[in-house]
């Protein structure tokens, strides 16, 4: 984490990949930690991890996951997500890999189907916000 004011602090790792657009993947202030919306991309290849909205739900929640513990938290402590499917008729199936991924943490959650996602076969991207353990 690197300081960005003597109020809130950017989350960085190396183990993420790089943002799309001028952004922090994540940022905390006290001990609220926000969670930019995360694709689907393996940070080891740089690509999607796969071209349907299971597979690549399954990877947001795992760059999402190395946010929060590089900002000291994990998935249990999430209070509220926000999901953007690329075609709403996909619910169940990210669905599915949510309630996997989550392990019976039930947060507050949005879910709309987006008008367009920001990388080329995109089908899933998820915000956070959560708390330091």
């Amino acid at each position: 984490m690197s300081e960005s004011d003597s109020k809130h602090t950017l989350v960085t790792s190396e183990d993420l990949p790089s943002p799309l657009g001028p952004y922090s993947a994540g940022v905390t202030l006290g001990d609220l930690i926000f969670v930019s919306g995360q694709g689907a991309v393996d940070p080891k290849t740089g690509e999607l991890a796969g071209p349907d909205v299971a597979s690549q739900t399954e990877q947001v929640f795992k760059n999402i996951e190395t946010i929060l513990k590089a900002a000291g938290s994990d998935l249990k402590h999430i209070l509220r997500c926000g999901v953007f499917l690329a075609d709403i008729d996909e619910f169940s199936r990210m669905n599915a890999v949510y309630e996997r991924m989550m392990d019976g943490h039930k947060p507050a959650r949005t879910t709309v189907q987006a008008g367009a996602l920001p990388m080329k076969g995109l089908r899933v991207e998820i915000d956070a916000i959560a708390y330091k353990k």
